[in-house]
């Protein structure tokens, strides 16, 4: 690449139909795109990570798996501008793929010259950068893209509600996370004032990410604030 030649923009296409994954490839790299696909959801989620796009066009027929099922597992990660290729017009499923964290919803069938400009105004609306998918400080490391935490070389597995709370934690690694905002979050507005829902489940992390969960270096507690998760080399 010369020094005046711009970066191509990468983008992603997860959707099983062949033809459409052709059109938008012709499309795309007519328009200066570098292009991956995926036919599958979970195919989709692994270049995802491997390759981190800067757009995802994402239909939600998937033949794995819910468009809006690999569109949340994304969104666990990554803050990559999604929109939805979807055969599907009704505003229920328009609103649900918004709320699940989508940029922009375009119907099948679509207009290119529409399409494109949809893309543009995402990348332009989209943050610079998306979470690293896996996180290390010190001998812990949780990779966000499959699910994986391990602690010193070992896997440490986890409750629904332990990973929730975790992930919540290593994605904002390094500020102070309030007992109001944590309690929020994984149990729902009606539990903020429920501190020892919270006790219990700080306690049990510690006991598998602490190399000493009583004085633990990783999540510290924030004195009548909140709790902390540390990030070290």
């Amino acid at each position: 690449m010369s020094e005046t030649e711009k970066p191509k923009t990468t983008a992603l296409i997860i959707d099983d139909e062949p033809q459409i994954r052709r059109l938008l490839r012709v499309t795309l790299e007519a328009s200066g795109y570098e292009v991956n696909e995926a036919p599958t959801g979970q195919e989709g989620l692994v270049q995802a990570a491997q390759y981190r796009p800067e757009v995802v066009l994402l239909d939600l027929g998937l033949p794995d798996m819910d468009g809006l099922a690999v569109l949340k597992r994304l969104r666990e990660w990554s803050r990559v501008p999604v929109v939805i290729l979807s055969v599907k017009d009704r505003d229920a499923e328009k609103a649900a793929a918004l709320d699940a964290g989508a940029d922009d919803y375009v119907t099948k069938p679509f207009g290119t010259a529409e399409l494109l400009a949809r893309l543009r105004v995402a990348l332009r609306h989209s943050e610079a950068h998306s979470e690293p998918p896996i996180f290390r400080s010190g001998q812990l490391v949780v990779d966000l893209a499959d699910r994986r935490v391990t602690v010193s070389g070992k896997e440490v597995s986890f409750t629904v509600t332990e990973y929730n709370l975790l992930r919540l934690l290593v994605r904002h690694a390094g500020k102070v996370l309030t007992h109001r905002f944590l309690l929020r979050e994984i149990w729902g507005p009606n539990a903020e004032n429920q501190n020892h829902y919270l006790r219990v489940y700080i306690a049990r992390l510690r006991e598998k990410i602490e190399a000493d969960p009583g004085q633990p270096s990783l999540l510290l507690t924030e004195p009548g604030i909140g709790y902390r998760l540390v990030e070290k080399d």
